[in-house]
């Protein structure tokens, strides 16, 4: 995928006479730790239309796999859809699993809460084992998101330095009620740091700031669209990075 990417991407700049990316974001692929986080992460791609707000029902959108899972149309011979639904339950295994793509509607917050370290998805259990069985403890100098299971963590030091950098009165940016929109930018920036370490739960972080699981969700959400379209916003997160190792 990463090839076929950079290939493409080459291609049509050479024949369209531009230059930079085409796509947003680079290929990346995560450890899923069973078939019942994989369904929840397939209902939560199958979603992405819906919350981009292409569409306001799956079945329109024809630029994507929903409708081989979900309406019994011949899937293409790369695409094998039975892994994912011999998770769901019924006759008619089609309807079931537009019922659980429905109902995860309801649940979609809690991926952030479990996606750990940019590329495990699944239970801090989970993550600890595959340390414990696979690491060793062994860096690889090309995956920093790798090498971040390795290194300490002290949440209160990196809550006070990336304060610091932004310039941020973590006390006022605690009072969720009285914090003005540049600090709440700051605050945010600050937030999503702290859930791309994979380290901390989504309540955790959001004891740090007095904000509920969905509320941290919420902004983590947020705050990853806005990165990726704002210069500014992606400037100071690259600064935290830069200067904060996590």
């Amino acid at each position: 995928m990463q090839w076929f990417g950079t290939s493409f991407t080459c291609k049509f700049n050479l024949n369209n006479h531009t230059r930079g990316h085409l796509f947003q974001g680079r290929f990346k692929s995560i450890i899923v730790e069973n078939d019942r986080y994989l369904l929840r992460l397939s209902c939560y791609i199958h979603r992405n239309p819906l919350r981009a707000r292409i569409i306001e029902r799956l079945a329109e959108y024809q630029l994507s796999s929903y409708q081989f899972y979900a309406y019994k149309r011949k899937p293409p011979i790369w695409l094998k859809t039975k892994t994912i639904l011999d998770q769901v339950t019924g006759a008619e295994r089609d309807k079931a699993y537009r019922r659980v793509v429905g109902y995860y509607s309801n649940e979609e917050e809690s991926f952030w809460e479990d996606l750990k370290h940019g590329f495990i998805y699944g239970s801090q259990d989970f993550v600890t084992d595959l340390k414990a069985r696979f690491l060793e403890g062994k860096r690889e100098l090309e995956l920093p998101q790798y090498n971040s299971l390795f290194r300490e963590f002290d949440s209160e030091s990196l809550l006070e330095e990336a304060s610091k950098i932004l310039g941020l009165d973590l006390k006022s940016a605690r009072n969720t009620k009285k914090i003005g929109s540049g600090e709440k930018d700051k605050r945010d920036l600050i937030i999503y740091l702290l859930w791309k370490t994979g380290r901390l739960s989504n309540r955790e972080i959001g004891a740090y700031f007095g904000l509920t699981y969905s509320a941290v969700s919420q902004r983590v959400k947020i705050i990853n669209d806005r990165v990726s379209i704002e210069p500014r916003l992606r400037g100071q997160y690259h600064m935290l990075k830069s200067q904060i190792k996590v």
